[in-house]
Parts: C-alpha cells; structure tokens; sequence
C-alpha cells in the first residue's frame, strides 16, 4: 500500500466517524412523541401490568394487592379491584361484563364485574398464574405460570378451568392470531412455543436466533410475524409460519412490553431503563429503529390505545427494599402514577 492512500484514509476516518455520530444522534429521539400526561394513582404497592379496555375507555392498573380503575381520557379514578394479593395480570370480557386478575400472591384468579367493580369468583390455579389475556375466537382466557411451567385455560363465562398446556418451561407473555394458533415465549430457554389452545397441545418449539431472555410478545396477524422483546436487549422478528428469526434490532435495557400498530406499521418496545423504543415496518422482512421516546426509570408495562394511538406506562419511583443480595428494589409510596405518551 503506498504512503498516499495511508494518508487518505487516516484523513477519511475522523469524517466517518461524524456521519456514525450523525446517524446515532438522529435514532436518539423519535420526533413527535412524548409524555403528554402523568395521573397520579393513589395507595402503595408495587406493580405490574397495564391494560386498557378499549370497549369503555378504561385503563386497569395493577397495584400491589389491588387493581385501580381509570378513564382513560382525565385518569380520574372509576373504582378499584380489591383483594387480588400480588396481582400482576387484567383480562377483560367484554360481552360478558366480566374481568379476570392473576393473583400471585395466593396462585388464585378473581372474576370481577367490569360494571361494579365488584368480585363474583375467585378460585385457585397452579403457581405463579402471571400473565393473562383473552381469545375471543376460542372464547378462552389464557394464564401463562412461569412457576408451574403451564398455560391454564378458562371457560370465562362458567368460570372454570378447562384444561391446562404443559409446556415444560416457564411462560411469559402470548399472543393469539385470530386463527385458533397460539404462540408464547418461554425465557429460560429462549424459545417460542407454537400451542393450539383448543387441542390444549404444543405444536411446535422454536429457538429464537440472537434473543436472550424473551419477555413480552406481540404479532401482527396479517403478515404472520412475532414482535420479541428480549432482555438482551434486541427485538426479534419471528415467521410465525416456520419459526426463522428475519432480523434483530436494538431495544432498551429491561423491556416488558411490546405492542404492534397495524395502522401505522410501528412497534413499541417498552423498557424498564425509562425508554420506549420505535420500529417502523417497512414490509413483512424489513424493519428499521425510528429511536426511542424518554419516559421514566421502572416505566416498562405498557398498554395501547388503537384507536387514539395513545400509550400508557406504569411508573413509579423506585428505592432500596433493604440490605439483601442481590438488592432489592421496591416502589416508592405514594410516587405511582400512569404515564401517557401521545404524538404531537
């Protein structure tokens, strides 16, 4: 190589490496977005999921040994959810003016009257029920128990198990497509689990390439693809017809919740740094990071409003919950709040 093209292109390095600065400082902040309002939720306790009920405009907040009820519009508080020991999941039933909560505190459900707030049932499931959401094509709701490594599933208008799907590692969020196909991460083993939750069987298992630690999961139903967000902190595109991971791309630390708007081919990543991440789809096989939207330390359940295209996000302060190893963390009192983002 002679002297010349040295001295190019030590002279065209410091260039690349402002358009490398350039490019990242354009991916720092997704225009447009931004927390809009903070409702200020009363009581102590830590917390979990979020869910807003699209059906009456409602969000049900998970809270310690409660579930706090608010409009979705003022965050004035509509009612509260009471004795659900160590809730972390909501699932509404519409039709059926009913709710269900996954208690983990006692490995109960509670079934809950979406016009009184009041409990009608409760009754017991396997350990650790956790994660929760309802089919409206199977007309089930599902129970993902990470402990008892299992999705229980229930008759939500008997209130009453009617089978269990043993998948032999821990569950965290699922997904269904409308089409009587189930799917779910298994973190432990960072694997998706392809289930029929009619058949109560698991179909198929898929590693997911390049994810650790999968945690929430969304779809978008038309092109048959999964939305994984993975504590190492990337999120995979899955096929949900053969199991090929398409791309990764790079999240937020600590990511618990990811969801999918159809309309505007955007997904968001939550995560517990104080970040929501973007992706925009740009066809079923193509993606690209738009940035991320500054929100608050421990915001990283999330739900979404499709019509508005609003998100809310649980959020509190965090401290010390003593001297243990690892240490604990646990909410601040009186600092919980919803925080709401809205594009501009």
């Amino acid at each position: 190589m002679s002297v010349v093209k040295k001295n190019l292109r030590v002279r065209t390095l410091p260039w690349l490496g402002m358009l490398v600065l350039v490019a990242l400082c354009t991916l720092a902040e997704v225009p447009g977005f931004k927390v809009t309002k903070r409702y200020s939720v009363p009581g102590n306790g830590d917390f979990d999921y979020i869910v807003f009920d699209s059906s009456a405009n409602r969000l049900y907040v998970s809270h310690g040994t409660e579930v706090n009820v608010l409009d979705a519009n003022s965050g004035n508080q509509l009612g509260t959810i009471e004795n659900t020991p160590g809730v972390h999941g909501i699932a509404i039933v519409p039709n059926l003016h009913r709710g269900f909560t996954t208690n983990g505190g006692n490995s109960t459900v509670s079934v809950f009257d979406t016009n009184t707030f009041k409990t009608i049932k409760t009754f017991r499931v396997p350990k650790g029920p956790d994660f929760i959401l309802y089919d409206p094509l199977m007309k089930r709701v599902l129970i993902c128990h990470e402990d008892a490594a299992a999705i229980t599933v229930v008759d939500p208008e008997k209130s009453e198990v009617v089978g269990i799907i043993s998948l032999g590692s821990g569950p965290e969020a699922a997904v269904v497509n409308g089409k009587g196909v189930g799917f779910v991460n298994l973190e432990a083993q960072s694997m998706v689990a392809r289930f029929d939750p009619r058949a109560l069987v698991v179909k198929e298992k898929w590693p997911i390439t390049g994810c650790k630690g999968p945690v929430p999961l969304a779809m978008d139903s038309s092109s048959e693809r999964l939305f994984i967000g993975c504590r190492s902190k990337v999120l995979a595109v899955m096929n949900a017809n053969n199991g090929k991971v398409i791309t990764t791309l790079p999240i937020g630390d600590t990511v618990d919740a990811v969801v999918f708007d159809p309309d505007t081919k955007t997904i968001f990543a939550s995560n517990g740094e104080g970040t929501v991440s973007v992706v925009r789809q740009k066809n079923a096989d193509e993606y690209e990071s738009l940035g991320s939207i500054e929100t608050q330390k421990s915001a990283k359940t999330m739900a979404f409003d499709p019509q508005t295209k609003r998100l809310f996000l649980s959020a509190a302060e965090i401290e010390s919950a003593g001297r243990t190893t690892p240490p604990s963390r646990k909410a601040k009192p009186g600092t919980f709040s919803v925080l709401v983002i809205e594009r501009q």
